[in-house]
């Protein structure tokens, strides 16, 4: 992308997450000059300014992605969105409608209507592997790929409401973008591992983190992969300009079920007492 594309203003949701540092790390680096961080009303965004260049390009939103004005707000000015913020838990939620569907989908509806309303040119939506798998109904022999999509009746019958949360929020994105006619491309993460930018421990380092102590839950329905998250972050500005970019993209290094992942860390770190799930 030319220099002078990279001096227009770009937003990013979530941008004191784990996802959402490493961006705003990557976007600097690129030569972006203006970058709106929009964060969630009283969260810590101090470590974002201790990233080079950052005291002289950033500027901090606060915003409830609920709150449409609010967002309107963050992205006014912008010409391109990375919508990272979306609730994520290791805890089952007490309410999952409210605790993660409601943010997830609503959220990402606001975005898109602020994206809408600013001209956006384009938004790069961080959906996640949870929107591809797990799918029972995939061809055993075939390859999983960007053409899978999560079974919401599958995931709903083992309360495991993260996956359904992104993949409505994803279908309700494709949905609005195409009634409203809005550049959207989306980027599937799987695990995102790699060092921590922000005080505190998210949910996907939590996994390694749990799976390093030997917690010995099997997690049955759990489909991951592992990616690094600055090449997520790589991806996603990647994603946002190259122009042909269109549809969904699966970032990961594999996917497979949560026993085989955890047999390849106890290969890699054998002085942890990583607990075989795989005989």
């Amino acid at each position: 992308m030319a220099d002078d594309k990279r001096q227009e203003a770009v937003c990013v949701t979530g941008a004191n997450g784990f996802i959402g540092s490493w961006l705003v790390k990557t976007l600097l680096n690129s030569g972006y000059s203006s970058i709106h961080a929009s964060i969630f009303p009283g969260s810590d965004p101090s470590h974002l300014f201790d990233l080079p260049g950052a005291k002289d390009c950033l500027v901090v939103y606060e915003a409830d992605i609920l709150d449409l004005d609010a967002v309107c707000k963050a992205v006014d000015g912008c010409k391109g969105v990375f919508h990272v913020a979306s609730p994520c838990t290791l805890e089952d939620p007490k309410d999952p409608e409210k605790e993660l569907v409601l943010p997830a989908v609503q959220g990402t509806l606001n975005v898109l209507q602020a994206a809408l309303r600013s001209k956006v040119r384009r938004v790069v939506l961080t959906s996640s592997i949870s929107a591809l798998v797990p799918n029972p109904n995939w061809p055993p022999h075939k390859t999983f790929d960007e053409s899978s999509w999560t079974d919401l009746d599958y995931c709903k019958s083992r309360q495991k409401w993260y996956p359904v949360s992104k993949t409505l929020a994803e279908k309700a994105a494709w949905e609005f973008a195409e009634k409203h006619g809005i550049d959207v491309v989306a980027i599937h993460p799987a695990t995102c591992l790699g060092p921590l930018l922000q005080s505190g421990l998210n949910a996907s380092c939590a996994v390694l983190l749990n799976l390093l102590q030997g917690s010995q839950d099997t997690q049955e329905y759990h489909w991951l992969g592992a990616v690094h998250v600055g090449d997520v972050a790589k991806a996603q500005v990647l994603l946002f300009e190259t122009p042909s970019a269109s549809g969904r993209y699966l970032c990961t290094s594999g996917i497979y079920q949560f026993g085989d992942f955890a047999e390849r860390v106890s290969k890699i770190f054998p002085e942890y007492p990583i607990h075989r799930l795989v005989a």
